[in-house]
């Protein structure tokens, strides 16, 4: 599943925006102009369908907060993505979604004789669908909520269902494991949504959680605190010949022929630890004598190489705590992600934009005036033609992709 398009209204310096991404993305801008708001507005929507977009509204603040200038009265979310698979039961007549929309609403209602603002959320998921070969998609509603009521669409009957009770707080999306079966195709988007994984800061300090043994246990994906990466790596490196290959292809880029294996030997009873082998050393360097930048490097080759990630992965800044020469290293792990996954990247980093030399990204611009953050993705055909003259790095420099 794959995001074709993303409008938002009224959420922080997002007042209105609509931007479409491709497979490859890099995000720039200056400091303030509505990057980190962009991966926020798509961490909403994930958490929105795992249950925790209450909880999420409040770490942010309250909506008072989120909203554009504290003036706005509602956020406007809607989503637009390609699905890999959605099919419905003979029954239904519907055919494969061509595709679908994920429209959330966050509204504030004013009580009388009461002091505080309340909001309550407005969900409506549709699927673009034809019924026939020639025939225009028209989208057919497989989720609505609302006050006066709230319906999901049941595959397995063909039509729309009433369901009881909801919270206000919270999506119906979030609570479909009791109204369908797991193997349902809406109960499976839900879970792409939950998936998708936003890495913004790794800490790397001595008592760091990322430097600690940890319980053996089969753990394909990091979090996006990065607390798992041992128990991620003893997973895909010791159990996906690719993957090692990937890793130790990296780490001999980066770091020379010196560097031999991962190894993940016992801490204590069903405790592992991570530590390197490296040739010309007779003693294996553990993960707490492993340099912060080494540990971030196996962070994003690890996030970034994995065979089955989530459909949607974002990092914010990857060359923080980087040395240049491994950039282009972490660009060409990017780009074949890209190939598995959609790929998102805010960076400042000129050289990491000279890092993409046989793919060039879809490229967005931020820029924030008078507290509106605007998005422009540079045509292809114009950039093309720049990059045959200077890098994307040289263009950043000069500022030549801003005025673009």
């Amino acid at each position: 599943m794959k995001i074709q398009k993303l409008k938002v209204k009224g959420f922080r310096s997002l007042k209105d925006i609509t931007w479409s991404p491709g497979d490859l993305n890099v995000i720039i801008g200056p400091n303030g102009s509505g990057k980190s708001n962009l991966m926020r507005a798509l961490e909403l929507i994930s958490h929105s369908a795992k249950g925790g977009l209450d909880e999420f509204i409040r770490r942010e603040g309250g909506l008072d907060s989120i909203l554009w200038d504290g003036t706005a009265k509602l956020v406007d979310i809607n989503l637009t993505t390609f699905p890999h698979k959605l099919s419905f039961s003979k029954s239904s007549d519907f055919p494969r979604a061509k595709t679908l929309d994920y429209l959330l609403d966050y509204k504030l209602q004013f009580y009388d004789n009461a002091p505080e603002i309340n909001y309550y959320c407005q969900e409506l998921l549709s699927a673009h669908l034809r019924t026939k070969k020639k025939e225009k998609a028209k989208p057919i509603e497989l989720i609505k909520e609302s006050i006066g009521g709230s319906s999901v669409f049941n595959e397995f009957e063909g039509k729309l269902v009433d369901t009881i009770g909801g919270d206000f707080f919270e999506t119906i999306l979030s609570t479909l494991p009791s109204i369908l079966p797991e193997y349902s195709q809406l109960f499976k988007y839900k879970k792409e949504l939950i998936n998708w994984r936003f890495y913004h800061y790794l800490r790397t300090e001595p008592d760091a959680p990322i430097r600690q043994p940890v319980i053996t246990q089969y753990d394909p994906t990091i979090e996006p605190d990065g607390s798992n990466l041992i128990s991620v790596l003893h997973t895909l490196y010791t159990g996906n010949r690719d993957f090692e290959n990937s890793v130790d292809l990296a780490m001999r880029s980066a770091f020379g022929d010196d560097f031999d294996k991962l190894v993940f030997p016992p801490a204590s009873d069903q405790k592992i630890q991570l530590r390197i082998r490296w040739k010309s050393l007779k003693r294996e360097v553990s993960a707490l004598d492993i340099s912060d930048g080494t540990l971030r490097f196996l962070f994003l080759i690890t996030i970034l190489a994995n065979p089955e990630p989530p459909s949607l992965v974002a990092i914010d800044e990857p060359e923080t705590g980087l040395h240049p020469t491994m950039l282009s290293i972490i660009a060409d792990f990017a780009v074949d992600a890209s190939k598995r996954t959609q790929v998102i990247i805010t960076t400042h980093s000129a050289d990491f934009l000279d890092a993409f030399h046989s793919v060039t990204p879809t490229t967005t611009v931020t820029e924030c005036v008078n507290g509106k953050t605007t998005l422009k993705i540079l045509p292809k055909k114009k950039l093309k033609s720049w990059l045959k003259e200077y890098s994307l790095g040289e263009m950043f420099r000069m500022r030549q992709l801003e005025d673009m």
